[in-house]
């Protein structure tokens, strides 16, 4: 009887002591994902379609680790909201934009710009390339490339 205790006992605090590990784990992996995320990087293509550079008004999207905020340009307008960051799993909300009328071109691709923001579910980061993939069928969404001469954080 005061053996089965102690096995109880044991195997409860070897339980503890695996959830907290594996609870520090994640936090880990988050954290370095957040610093690989971190940046500014020009927008090139959006739904398979290439982004035309519009000189200092070049859409880009620039992720602030420390907040785990975001900020960019769509070519016309600034915006402005928070990610969420689960190993590879990316999601964007509470997003917001300046409201500035541009030429019809440029607020098509504003617009499929936000809803490619809107519809993301996981990314990856290869060289300098970050790629956005539906959170439905993980089709690619958007892709960028790391602006080191941009980059702000």
């Amino acid at each position: 009887m005061y053996l089965m205790k102690i096995q109880s006992l044991l195997t409860a605090l070897m339980l503890t002591i695996v959830l907290s590990s594996c609870d520090e784990t994640k936090k880990v992996i988050d954290v370095a994902g957040n610093v690989q995320l971190a940046g500014t990087y020009t927008i090139s293509n959006i739904n398979g379609k290439a982004i035309t550079a519009l000189g200092d008004k070049s859409p880009y999207i620039s992720f602030i680790g420390l907040d785990k905020t975001i900020r960019g340009n769509t070519g016309c307008n600034s915006y402005f909201g928070s990610y969420t960051l689960d190993l590879y799993a990316l999601s964007f909300s509470n997003v917001g934009q300046t409201e500035i009328y541009c030429d019809e071109g440029t607020m098509a691709t504003e617009t499929i710009m936000m809803e490619a923001l809107r519809n993301t579910g996981s990314y990856s980061i290869e060289g300098n390339i970050l790629t956005l993939y539906s959170k439905n069928d993980r089709s690619v969404l958007l892709t960028a490339t790391k602006d080191n001469k941009r980059d702000t954080n």
